[in-house]
């Protein structure tokens, strides 16, 4: 008989990311093939993203595309998935009739089970990786309880639930003998993990005993949610060789009125307050953040107040999101006043201040050395990264591949020579110890 080919496409953050990788690892295991393009695939799964109108958007599209491919009889199946199917499951299927199922987040055994499988219950934990090898996401938690006005991710994903240390090492333990060397930690709030299962914030203690794992160089932390930062967690970040002096804390704004209706718990004293001690206990530390321009009650007062924190923090990194009013979230109801064309306006603003300070940022590490992992060979360069990028989302360190045979997923000292707005370039020096 011949196997089900089936293709497992992959939208919105690196959280989509592991559950598919869950997914892939389920259909692998009930021996149906997996198959990269769709184009040659009998089934489609889509596991969508719902966060904000632009990821709507592409995941409404992707189905549409999935959907014309079985008209047309390229596929035979159509499955739906994640956060959009989730929110919105019943809309979809009356306007996209065509697909014939569609399931909500982390549904992996309904998924199975539409293809004639059998969930593994006891192998739930294991992945596919579809990132490098050498990295991987490690989700600690699901869902949120922060009561953000602008967010829906309590919607589609529920409360913050912990995941269980034990399986957590399990899982990264499997990672490390499949050659994974960089765990980088996620979850809706990263500093929540345990509150629900251990009555206690303790994700000092699982960063601990991630970094005895053997074969684990670096651990990246992201998404810190910073109205409860951890207090031991800052001294573990600057003690342990292991953890990456990187974080990534999500601040969404600065101004105290705006901060105030998106019900961020935090004022603007006290970020700068936590920021200070951030940068004063961990040397050489990376700050990422996200910001959101063009919030309802946003005046340019407030968002000049944001320039001015932007011009005075001087962030290593920084992405920028323009407000998307979603249904059923508190902040709906005051509507969405300003035009995309302000908002647009706003974000290439913060985003020109940014590009500023990181030509600055980086000219200031010319003649530096720093341990760089090679994640790719493009063209004429190897694609590096160093212990201040994560893995899409920040710059880069190129090494010239001329004369030099270096190996994907291996550290590397480098020497850096030059730079632009957001990259680095670098003169290989030896492998990294």
């Amino acid at each position: 008989m011949t196997k089900n080919k089936i293709s497992v496409i992959t939208l919105g953050c690196s959280k989509n990311t592991v559950d598919s990788e869950r997914l892939m690892s389920q259909l692998k295991l009930n021996m149906f093939d997996l198959i990269d393009n769709p184009d040659q695939a009998d089934s489609v799964v889509i596991n969508t993203c719902g966060f904000i109108d632009a990821a709507k958007e592409e995941s409404i599209n992707t189905i549409l595309s999935a959907v014309e491919l079985k008209k047309k009889g390229g596929i035979k199946k159509v499955v739906v998935a994640g956060c959009l199917s989730e929110r919105y499951m019943n809309d979809l299927r009356k306007e996209i009739p065509e697909v014939d199922a569609f399931f909500g987040t982390e549904a992996y055994e309904g998924i199975v089970r539409e293809f004639g499988g059998n969930l593994k219950y006891e192998l739930l934990g294991e992945r596919v990786i579809t990132t490098p090898k050498h990295f991987a996401y490690l989700k600690i938690s699901e869902g949120c309880d922060n009561p953000c006005s602008f967010c829906a991710i309590p919607l589609m994903r529920g409360l913050h639930k912990t995941k269980p240390m034990n399986e957590l090492l399990a899982e990264a333990k499997s990672l490390a003998l499949q050659g994974v060397k960089e765990l980088i930690l996620i979850g809706q709030d990263t500093t929540d993990y345990g509150i629900d299962l251990y009555e206690k914030r303790n994700l000092t203690e699982l960063l601990r005993k991630l970094s005895e794992i053997p074969g684990i160089e670096w651990i990246r932390l992201l998404y810190v949610y910073p109205s409860h930062f951890p207090e031991d967690l800052i001294k573990e970040i600057a003690d342990n060789p292991k953890i990456c002096k990187y974080i990534d804390i999500p601040l969404q704004h600065i101004s105290d009125t705006v901060l105030k209706s998106m019900r961020r718990g935090i004022t603007k004293r006290r970020t700068k307050e936590l920021l200070d001690q951030l940068k004063e206990r961990i040397p050489n530390l990376t700050l990422r953040t996200t910001f959101i321009v063009g919030y309802p009650n946003e005046t340019e007062k407030e968002f000049e107040e944001l320039c001015e924190f932007v011009y005075d923090i001087k962030f290593d990194r920084f992405g920028v999101f323009t407000y998307s009013a979603e249904e059923n979230t508190p902040s709906f109801i005051l509507g969405d006043p300003l035009t995309q064309d302000i908002k647009e306006e706003r974000k290439a603003r913060l985003m020109e201040i940014q590009k500023e300070i990181s030509e600055e940022k980086n000219r200031a590490l010319i003649g530096k050395k720093m341990k760089v992992v090679i994640d790719s060979l493009e063209g004429d360069f190897y694609i590096a990264r160093s212990e201040r990028d994560a893995p899409e989302v920040d710059g880069e360190v190129l090494i010239s591949a001329k004369n030099n045979k270096l190996n994907i997923g291996c550290f590397y000292h480098v020497e850096i020579y030059d730079c632009n707005e957001y990259d680095l370039f670098g003169n290989l020096l030896l492998l990294a110890g």
